[in-house]
């Protein structure tokens, strides 16, 4: 078996290992409402989790896209080493912030192991895509995710405000379940 054989083995071995690490460390996040509030059982929860990210994995090549146009690797095994190493970056990071039981996102590691990699590498690092596609984003999505929130528990309470807690409950807990799975579908 050839060397370049054997390191595309580890590399899709180790991303394999990523994507599991990727799952048990963000995959409860789309869950875990509607479990603590008993809108779906532990085991419901996991089955929707499960599909919706299967599901999702087949829409959404936009990450892999972005992951792909961050950096220009050598061609051959030094391009593979690059992914394997921040691969195992994002791995090490993904185990670590579980374990102390950090709040972080796997989509995050990722990118920072690969830019780490290639900076480490000497290789192109298109800084101008960094900024645009994840630096950008990073800071106006929980500001807007913020403000669309406020504005959103603001009118739901407007609009419940004078109605029966137990007849809205149902609704509620119908609407957690549909978020939950728009959640475990766009992780």
């Amino acid at each position: 078996m050839s060397l370049t054989l054997t390191i595309v083995i580890a590399v899709v071995v180790i991303a394999l290992v990523f994507d599991y690490t990727n799952g048990f460390h963000d995959a409860a996040n789309a869950i875990a409402t509607s479990v603590s509030t008993r809108a779906l059982t532990p085991r419901i929860a996991l089955i929707l989790a499960a599909v919706m990210n299967f599901i999702g994995a087949f829409l959404g090549q936009e990450v892999a896209n972005t992951v792909g146009s961050v950096i220009t690797p050598e061609a051959g095994t030094a391009g593979l080493v690059i992914v394997m190493s921040g691969l195992l970056g994002a791995i090490a990071w993904n185990l670590l912030t579980w374990y102390y039981g950090l709040p972080s996102s796997s989509s995050h590691a990722l990118i920072g192991g690969l830019v780490g990699a290639a900076v480490a590498s000497g290789s192109v690092v298109k800084w101008d895509v960094i900024v645009d596609k994840i630096l950008i984003p990073m800071v106006a999505s929980p500001l807007f995710g913020f403000a669309a929130a406020f504005a959103l528990m603001l009118g739901i309470m407007w609009i419940f405000r004078r109605r029966n807690p137990h007849r809205t409950q149902r609704g509620f807990r119908i609407a957690q379940t549909v978020s939950a799975a728009a959640m475990a579908l766009g992780h």
